[in-house]
């Protein structure tokens, strides 16, 4: 008789036991929830490091007025800047896992992908029309590019400029190889140019249009070039960190937008950071307009016609399609606002 009363005793035990323990375990559960939320809060923010490639980009004005800052604290992050005088340089950090977001030009954004090395194309910034020129000494005796056979030309070896000469001597019967090329950054150019050991430079602004403007060098005329310039991202980072890829782009937009609106004050900054005169930075903006949108067919297929074109002269190892390392659902995100 004992025996069967324990039995059910301990049946109603053992269900209350059940019951608490299953009780104290959504408690648990809503309490790690809760921590969990306040780790993130608390957590030390990301450091995200943002390279500027050039000395008149939209990107410049972001980083003057704190704007990127701005919206990546709102997602726990901070900025570490660098600078790099081109794209060669830039694609090494990156490389080396020190550059997460950035943007290229033509040249570089192809030799990188040729290369392989871990980033993606995420948004168009410039179709790039007027982004380049040849120039010589103002009294010099060459007239066109024709003249430029045999003669020595500076230029940074897999930038836009070197991309800009390959596409220009296409019309031409002379080729990359009929010129004595130097490899040289823009101020080592610049150098250069000034003390008589360039027949000619390849360069952009504002180096070319300060160079006219004091009259100590004048342009060979040559067809349009589109060289499109990219915004780009480290793979690695672009899946842990959506979030901020869209939040760049967005914050590039406005900085390219307010910079069309503005074109006095953006000449200031210019100016403040190059020491180019407020003119001629004007003079170079109404050469073309920032972009940030998705790649145009258009931009696509300019960039493989050029990657076609530094296959074919072995500046790049490999034929690549270009369009394989564009990822548009970052900037197609961040233009929804």
């Amino acid at each position: 008789m004992r025996t069967r009363a324990i039995k059910p005793i301990f049946i109603l035990v053992v269900s209350i036991a059940v019951l608490l323990l299953a009780g104290c375990t959504k408690t648990s559960g809503n309490a790690v929830t809760s921590v969990g939320a306040s780790t993130q809060q608390d957590s030390p923010p990301l450091t995200v490091n943002i390279a500027i490639n050039g000395k008149l980009s939209p990107l410049n004005i972001a980083k003057d007025k704190g704007w990127v800052e701005d919206e990546f604290k709102k997602l726990n992050a901070e900025v570490r800047w660098s600078e790099f005088p081109s794209g060669p340089p830039l694609l090494e950090s990156l490389s080396a896992g020190r550059v997460d977001l950035s943007f290229l030009g033509d040249g570089a954004t192809i030799a990188g992908i040729a290369s392989g090395l871990p980033f993606e194309v995420i948004a168009l910034l410039s179709e790039g029309r007027n982004t380049v020129s040849i120039i010589v000494p103002k009294d010099s005796s060459i007239e066109k590019v024709e003249d430029l056979k045999g003669k020595t030309i500076g230029l940074p070896k897999g930038t836009t400029a070197h991309v800009y000469v390959a596409k220009v001597l296409q019309n031409t019967n002379i080729t990359l190889d009929d010129l004595n090329i130097i490899n040289l950054q823009p101020d080592d150019g610049q150098a250069a140019f000034d003390s008589g050991k360039l027949d000619a430079w390849a360069a952009w602004d504002p180096y070319v249009s300060q160079n006219i403007a004091t009259n100590k060098a004048r342009a060979l005329p040559a067809s349009e070039v589109m060289a499109p310039s990219s915004a780009i991202v480290h793979k690695d980072f672009a899946k842990k960190h959506p979030e901020l890829v869209v939040a760049y782009l967005r914050v590039f937009k406005k900085a390219a937008l307010w910079q069309l609106e503005h074109e006095e004050e953006a000449a200031q900054i210019f100016n403040a950071k190059t020491k180019v005169p407020v003119a001629t930075i004007k003079t170079i903006l109404s050469k073309g307009k920032p972009l940030v949108s998705a790649y145009t067919e258009e931009a696509l297929r300019e960039q493989q016609a050029a990657s076609d074109i530094l296959a074919g002269n072995g500046f790049i190892r490999r034929e690549i399609d270009f369009k394989e390392s564009v990822n548009d659902r970052f900037i197609l995100e961040a233009l929804k606002e």
